[in-house]
């Protein structure tokens, strides 16, 4: 899962194992601005992502983890988009303040607002990657007879 190695670049760095440490930073380097002032820090090192890129990836991990708790994997339907949407106006309320200097956003805000679109993304996602594993499995057996 992508949320542990956010996790374990800080831990990684404070153990001395630099060259993995600085590979994880370099991939997540792609997504992620990684301000240190705008990060968690463990055992003294910043993750590998921001507060709010953290948000989205637990968010998303929790509730990938989740999901079969609350309804079967055989599922694949969908909520109507509009939740997805809505999920993200807060995060977008929480930087467009900022950004307009009305008000500075706090770790708070951030892991929070990312957290929430980061769970309601994976009710979208899930489903269809079972549903494309499903496919793909399909299409296999049908290829080997």
């Amino acid at each position: 899962m992508l949320f542990i190695a956010v996790i374990a670049a800080p831990i990684l760095n404070s153990q001395g194992h630099i060259g993995s440490a600085t590979t994880i930073y370099q991939a997540f380097s792609y997504l992620c601005h990684q301000i240190p002032e705008r990060s968690y820090h463990l055992a003294g090192h910043p993750f590998a992502v921001c507060s709010r890129c953290t948000g989205l990836y637990a968010g998303f991990a929790f509730a990938t983890l989740g999901l079969p708790l609350v309804r079967s994997l055989k599922r694949t339907d969908t909520p109507h988009v509009i939740w997805l949407l809505l999920s993200v106006v807060p995060l977008t309320i929480d930087f467009g303040l900022t950004y307009f200097g009305v008000w500075e956003n706090n770790h708070f805000t951030r892991v929070t607002t990312g957290a929430l679109f980061g769970a309601v993304a994976a009710i979208y996602v899930v489903p269809g990657l079972i549903e494309l594993s499903s496919n793909v499995a399909n299409r296999l057996r049908a290829a080997r007879t």
